[in-house]
This record gives C-alpha cells, structure tokens and sequence, in this order.
C-alpha cells in the first residue's frame, strides 16, 4: 500500500497558515468505493484510508515510512509568494479600475 506525504494546504476560510505547518501521512485507496444498491451509500474495505499521521517535518514522515516498509509518495508544496499590498493603492488618483459606487 502505498502512502502520500505532504503538506496540506490553508483553509480557504481563512488567510492564517496555522494548519499548514504539519507534514501529513495518508495511505492512497488500494481499491475504489463500492456503492450500496439499497440505500446508494459508499463504503469500503480498506481501513487504511482512515489513518492520518502528522509530523513536524519532511524528514520525520520520510523516515516513519521508510523505518516501517510503506512506499510513499512525495508532495512538495507550492511556493506562494507575498505580494506587498497598500491600503492608500485603493484611493490614489490614476487608479487602473474605476469605481463602481
């Protein structure tokens, strides 16, 4: 069974990166959901998919895996760059957007 390692994404809720910073072990699905005929709910055998194991970083999650025989898959995340943003940028005369009220 095969595991992805990576680091999840901030909530798009919220512009705070306090969730990100934890590297995240989940194992990938062996065997895709079957849906039940009667009530049209899905289900599964693979317990697996239940478990989500945080680390502190990149290395500790690596080594678990490699220590305990999982193949893993590797996800960097994306770099997001700052861009420098002025609140004075809304009011300044010559602004490209003209204003709508």
């Amino acid at each position: 069974m095969t595991a992805r390692i990576y680091k999840p994404a901030q909530s798009v809720m919220q512009q705070g990166k306090g969730a990100t910073r934890d590297w995240v072990l989940e194992y990938l699905p062996d065997q895709p959901r079957q849906i039940e005929p009667l009530m049209g709910w899905t289900s599964s055998s693979d317990t697996k998919r239940q478990i989500r194991l945080n680390f502190a970083t990149k290395e500790e999650a690596i080594a678990y895996a490699k220590e305990n025989g999982i193949a893993y898959r590797l996800e960097e995340p994306p770099v997001s760059k700052i861009r420098p943003k002025s609140y004075a940028d809304n009011f300044k005369y010559g602004r490209p957007d003209s204003w709508t009220h």
